[in-house]
C-alpha cells in the first residue's frame, strides 16, 4: 500500500511540475509575443508620425519660402 500510495503521490507531483512548467512558458511566450507586437507596433506608428511630421514641415518651410519670394517680388514691382 505505501508503495501504490509513494508512486501514486510521485505521479501526481510531477504532473502537477510538468502542468505548471508548461503554463508558465506557454503564458511567457504569449506575454513575450504580445510585448513584442506592441514594440513593434508602437515603432513603426512613431516611424510613420514622425514621417508625416517631417513632411508636413517641409511642405510649410516651402510655402514660407514661396510666400517671401512673392512678397519680395511684389515690393520689387511696387518700387
Amino acid at each position: 500500500m505505501v508503495v501504490v500510495v509513494t508512486v501514486l503521490v510521485d505521479v501526481v507531483v510531477l504532473v502537477d511540475v510538468v502542468v505548471v512548467d508548461v503554463v508558465v512558458v506557454v503564458v511567457t511566450v504569449l506575454v513575450d509575443v504580445v510585448v513584442l507586437v506592441d514594440v513593434v507596433v508602437v515603432d513603426v506608428v512613431v516611424v510613420v508620425v514622425n514621417h508625416v511630421t517631417d513632411v508636413v514641415v517641409v511642405l510649410v518651410d516651402v510655402v514660407v519660402v514661396v510666400l517671401v519670394v512673392v512678397n519680395h517680388v511684389i515690393d520689387v514691382v511696387v518700387v
